[in-house]
């Protein structure tokens, strides 16, 4: 049973301000928290937040607390009317890394009645932060049993997972991942889950370095086959794939697995407002990468990471052709968005105008043809021309990016780098900082929401 917690990097930074004060004394917040429920996974990600005022508490030392719960009355209502679960969670300002027998009695008697409150017997969770910031906790079933929470998940300018107890032999294929960036991280690759939609321009050579990073697990979707049109730019196919319209997912799994480095593949030969079972699938990893053209699958995208708290990487070249046989420009962006922050509408990388032709274009190709003609649709790029040297450049900006939040390693602060515009005609790359866009204030109230009909509020995926 997988049992996570996932935590947004504004959240996380707030906790920490106020569950570490100077004073060194133990401080306490309440969260509520929107779930992930499955058969073999139980998420459950913040949603929204409540600090109890420390001068407020009962006690507080270095190593005891004793709180009102006061300020969590409209928690409890909220619960009692919705599948919502509560997070406690508080401080251990002198690093003691497990529950600690008071903890035991306070955190039985606080979920018993908890559960006097909900609405049905899915469990809730408590959580203890250590002076560095991380976090370690456990979930509460109905039966008042525990069990503990296999992995912490931190969607912020860097990328943080907490896990217990695991451990990783390293062999001759991770030497060189390890020397330049370390043990850590490759532990951190090794159990990354990492979801790719768009097998084709951008997202083949993303996954192949994902792989030859070492990465635990990939995810892959894409609707289409291989065509001979496809060879110029999607690593390991062959005309043969090709005149068998071999599905991509399944070539590039097939390669995978070839290569024996051990990482797991999981493939969805389908366009993700086709599959519930895909979407679901892509809840579950720790961090998704977005290569498509079309607009509305990555708007999905980007609504998706926000609801389950999930990083957030999009990948787009554009080639513009002079219409003599000749390129006038090619540029490219990689986005990173995280959830409570902006988003790909607010920072203008499509509109709402785009929005609605692209899925006219998904649904109706044949009326959305005849609405453009007639001036009744702007024309959205559906299909954008692309080779193999510009996008391995792409992706290996995305892939850097990804390892510079996990492992900070370029001059300036992750923050820094919230989007990358790549314009390879003119030779230049410029880095737009999170600060520089507009928060997506609708994102930010769904952020952490988790499992609602219909699913992430889209009508179109209510089946």
């Amino acid at each position: 049973m997988k049992l996570q917690l996932r935590v947004s990097g504004e959240h996380h930074e707030v906790l920490k301000a106020h569950l570490l004060p100077s004073d060194g004394k133990e401080a306490v917040a309440v969260a509520l928290c929107g779930r992930f429920y499955e058969n073999d996974s139980i998420f459950l990600m913040i949603h929204d937040l409540t600090l109890v005022p420390h001068d407020e508490c009962y006690s507080r030392e270095w190593d005891i607390l004793t709180w009102p719960t006061n300020h969590i009355t409209h928690y409890f209502e909220r619960i009692n009317k919705s599948d919502l679960a509560i997070l406690k969670i508080h401080s251990h300002p002198g690093g003691y890394d497990k529950f600690s027998n008071t903890d035991d009695i306070s955190d039985a008697e606080f979920f018993d009645s908890v559960f006097g409150w909900s609405i049905n017997d899915k469990p809730h969770a408590s959580a203890v932060m250590l002076p560095d910031g991380e976090i370690f906790g456990r979930f509460f079933f109905h039966d008042l049993h525990s069990e503990p929470i296999t992995k912490v998940c931190v969607a912020g300018d860097t990328i943080l997972h907490y896990t217990k107890g695991k451990n990783f032999t390293f062999d001759d294929f991770a030497k060189r991942t390890i020397q330049a960036f370390g043990e850590k991280t490759y532990q951190c690759l090794k159990e990354l889950t990492v979801g790719v939609v768009g097998c084709s321009g951008t997202g083949s050579p993303t996954i192949e370095q994902l792989v030859r990073l070492g990465v635990g697990k990939i995810i892959l979707i894409d609707p289409d086959t291989v065509e001979l049109k496809n060879l110029n730019r999607i690593l390991n196919t062959t005309v043969e794939d090709a005149q068998n319209s071999k599905p991509k997912v399944e070539v590039i799994a097939n390669s995978i697995k070839k290569f024996g480095l051990n990482t797991i593949v999981e493939t969805f030969q389908t366009n993700l407002y086709d599959s519930i079972y895909a979407l679901k699938a892509l809840v579950k990893c720790d961090v998704i990468f977005g290569c498509m053209d079309s607009v509305d699958g990555r708007h999905l995208l980007n609504q998706l990471c926000s609801f389950y708290l999930i990083p957030y990487f999009d990948l787009g070249v554009k080639l513009e052709a002079d219409g003599t046989g000749g390129i006038n420009k090619i540029c490219a962006s990689v986005h990173y968005l995280q959830p409570r922050k902006s988003s790909l509408i607010t920072r203008g990388v499509y509109t709402t105008d785009d929005l609605k032709a692209s899925s006219q274009f998904r649904k109706n190709p044949s009326e959305y043809e005849n609405l453009k003609q007639n001036a009744y649709i702007k024309n959205v790029n559906v299909n954008s021309p692309a080779v193999i040297s510009v996008n391995m450049q792409i992706a290996s900006h995305a892939i850097n990016e990804l390892l510079n939040r996990i492992h900070p390693f370029k001059a300036d602060s992750p923050d820094s780098y919230a989007a990358s515009t790549i314009d390879i005609t003119e030779a230049y790359i410029v880095n737009s900082n999170e600060n520089d866009f507009h928060i997506d204030e609708y994102l930010k109230k769904k952020s952490g929401k988790g499992d609602v009909l219909p699913f992430i509020e889209i009508a179109e995926l209510s089946i």
